[in-house]
C-alpha cells in the first residue's frame, strides 16, 4: 500500500475519471474537448431557448451541441497531435541521417557543382 488516496495520481494531484474509466488528466485532448463541449452545449441550448422558448427541445439541442462540439474538438486535437508526431519523427530521421552521412560521398549537403575534371 502506497498511502495514496483513491483518485490521486503519483504526483499528488487529484485525478478525475469520467464514467469511472477515462482519466481526464492522463488522456491527451480529453480536458480541452470536454470544456469545448460544455461551451458548445451552453451556446446551442441557450441560443435555441432564446429563439423558441421551448425548454425540452432546447435541452435536446444542448445535448446535441455538447456531443458534436466534444467529438469535433477531440478529433481535431488528435489529428493535430498525430501530424505533429509525424513531423517530429521526420525531423529526427533527417538529423540521424545527417549525422550518419556527414563527410561521406553520400552527404546530400556536399554537392559537386563542378563535374569530373577534364583534361584538354
Amino acid at each position: 500500500m502506497t498511502g495514496e488516496g483513491e483518485g490521486e495520481s503519483e504526483d499528488g494531484q487529484k485525478s478525475f475519471k469520467l464514467l469511472g474509466i477515462l482519466d481526464i488528466q492522463k488522456t491527451p485532448c480529453a480536458r480541452e474537448s470536454l470544456l469545448h463541449g460544455a461551451g458548445g452545449s451552453l451556446v446551442a441550448g441557450l441560443g435555441h431557448f432564446l429563439v423558441t422558448s421551448r425548454v425540452k427541445r432546447s435541452f435536446d439541442f444542448g445535448v446535441a451541441g455538447f456531443l458534436l462540439t466534444t467529438l469535433g474538438s477531440w478529433f481535431y486535437c488528435r489529428y493535430s497531435n498525430a501530424r505533429l508526431r509525424l513531423q517530429q519523427r521526420m525531423i529526427q530521421d533527417g538529423i540521424k541521417n545527417k549525422v550518419v552521412y556527414e563527410g561521406t560521398s553520400l552527404d546530400p549537403s556536399r554537392r559537386s557543382d563542378a563535374g569530373p575534371a577534364r583534361s584538354s
